[in-house]
């Protein structure tokens, strides 16, 4: 499956960013109306990589996306791979403030921040796979949220409450856990799910599928069994969203 991977700081040639129109220009409020071409933006962030359960089921998603929309282009950023610094004063300056950037590294933040929420409001579908850390999402994927989420650009103030600017997309959830948090005592204790549910909800991404795989720590037999059924489930959500 061709893959283009969009990275702001590239490790390599082949993992530089290729040019994207910002889609502000093209639908209104950033709406993606339906019948759009098909981009597809998949994100990753657990440290183990390779052997990440969470990236396994997600790489399943997109081929199974990929027989739906054989004309997608998909565009894959490992959060792991290429992290992203957590945001700082110069951040909050250079997005926040009055004045604006003032600074060469403020100028840097604020490009490398517009060229993120540029990546993501070319997406029509969004994968996010996350792995469980601390009860909740990896601090990689913390920070790609921190820098996307800007008044102005992916949701705006209005006299009656905030509204985002990203509606019409989908997004897929993928996320694996160690133990079990569904259901339980243990319930109380889940807090990625449900924030990224929020957090997307907030940038005006409401239709949101979630696909599954806990209790992966206790013991080979249940890992096989949950991530054999996320692997069915990526099939489903793929088959919901070219009905949709």
């Amino acid at each position: 499956m061709p893959l283009v991977s969009h990275c702001t700081k590239p490790a390599s040639t082949a993992m530089q960013p290729t040019h994207a129109s910002h889609l502000d220009s093209r639908f209104d409020d950033g709406y993606a109306p339906e019948g759009a071409t098909r981009n597809i933006l998949c994100l990753t962030s657990s440290p183990r990589r390779d052997t990440s359960y969470s990236s396994l089921v997600a790489m399943r998603v997109l081929r199974e996306l990929r027989q739906v929309y054989p004309d997608a282009s998909v565009t894959i950023r490992d959060l792991a791979r290429n992290p992203l610094a957590h945001i700082d004063e110069d951040f909050a300056i250079a997005t926040r403030s009055v004045a604006g950037a003032r600074t060469d590294r403020q100028r840097e933040q604020l490009e490398q921040s517009d060229a993120l929420i540029e990546e993501l409001f070319n997406a029509d579908a969004i994968v996010i796979a996350a792995s469980m850390i601390n009860f909740g999402v990896p601090s990689t994927l913390k920070a790609w949220i921190d820098h996307v989420v800007r008044p102005g650009r992916t949701f705006r103030y209005t006299q009656n409450g905030t509204q985002g600017l990203l509606r019409g997309r989908r997004a897929i959830l993928v996320l694996t856990r160690g133990s079990i948090y569904s259901v339980g005592p243990l319930r109380a204790a889940e807090h990625d799910e449900s924030y990224l549910r929020s957090v997307l909800a907030f940038m005006g991404i409401t239709d949101v599928q979630s696909i599954v795989a806990e209790g992966l720590g206790l013991g080979p037999e249940i890992a096989e069994r949950s991530i054999d059924a996320a692997m069915r489930r990526a099939g489903a959500v793929a088959g919901v969203l070219a009905a949709a």
